[in-house]
């Protein structure tokens, strides 16, 4: 929202939106989904912030260290970004990333984890899983490695932790989520309550990636919904989400039911902000401040900045 005195055409928020718009124009029921990833990638790839890029592969999953300088060998975060498992990478994500290691000061693992419609459930799920035992066959411990994850990307984060406590593996310390999708049945009432307010995702849209993502499955699948999952057992969240978003009860609700089964959880609901507003970070002062909130959440659990300042 524009503050006082501020032209709201010209409001950093509106720019934002405005750069989102134009990829969503230029697309057709005739233009192929490998069009829009390269328009997605192309529209909001790059990044200036100070870290170096490593391409790697994680048991056959592409991925990407980016590190800021001095960051800890023995600590990581496992980024999965959003994109409704339909578009989306790393490349895209880029920024985000890279921000979020800069202000933690912690290096970050991001994957280009298999998409819809060519790979459904479980291919992505089964990439992140490959991906954490990478990480843990490189010596890290559970315990000093986080996720984080965005939209789609955050519904991957709480579903990996999900498997892992089936399969009874040991978890990550935490979890980071941005604007979270929860539930592919889109039930919450903020899909109607925030429609007006939500400039770019509608229900229907919604609804649609998720059959893109199930096929014939069940979105009702806590492996595919983890609004609908036990939740129990899970470790510290971070949940971010704006105002306007129709998908902002997928995080209300999250947090309810985790807080009812014990999960220790902060949930920030940031007035006027859009889906994933941390992405526009160099823009707006909301995502800003988002993300120095991330990387107080991680150095309260991994201690990053604290070790990196001991002699």
């Amino acid at each position: 929202m524009a503050r006082a005195g501020e032209d709201i055409a010209t409001a950093p928020i509106d720019r934002a939106i405005a750069r989102i718009r134009a990829v969503y124009r230029g697309w057709n029921r005739d233009t192929s989904v490998t069009q829009m990833r390269r328009d997605w990638d192309a529209a909001f790839g790059g990044s200036t912030a100070p870290v170096t890029c490593e391409r790697i592969s994680a048991s056959g999953v592409d991925g990407e260290w980016i590190s800021p300088a001095g960051a800890p060998q023995d600590k990581a975060i496992l980024y999965f970004h959003g994109g409704g498992f339909r578009i989306g990478s790393v490349s895209s994500h880029r920024d985000l990333i890279a921000q979020i290691a800069v202000a933690s000061g912690c290096r970050v693992l991001g994957i280009n984890y298999r998409l819809a419609p060519e790979h459904p459930f479980p291919a992505a799920l089964d990439d992140a899983l490959a991906a954490y035992d990478w990480m843990l066959g490189l010596g890290l411990q559970p315990g000093n490695v986080a996720f984080a994850g965005d939209s789609a990307g955050g519904n991957l984060a709480l579903a990996t932790m999900l498997a892992l406590r089936e399969r009874k593996r040991p978890l990550p310390v935490l979890a980071v989520l941005m604007s979270p999708w929860t539930d592919l049945s889109a039930t919450g009432a903020s899909y109607l309550s925030r429609a007006k307010a939500d400039p770019i995702h509608q229900r229907p849209m919604i609804l649609a990636l998720a059959r893109n993502y199930l096929g014939e499955g069940d979105p009702y699948d806590p492996l595919v919904s983890p609004l609908y999952a036990d939740l129990g057992g899970l470790p510290p969240l971070l949940i971010q989400v704006g105002d306007r978003e129709t998908v902002l009860d997928d995080s209300v609700m999250l947090a309810d039911m985790a807080r009812a089964a014990g999960v220790d959880v902060d949930l920030q609901v940031w007035d006027g902000m859009i889906h994933v507003f941390q992405m526009f970070g160099t823009e707006l002062p909301e995502a800003h401040q988002a993300i120095a909130s991330i990387a107080q959440f991680l150095n309260r659990h991994l201690h990053i900045k604290a070790e990196r300042a001991s002699p």
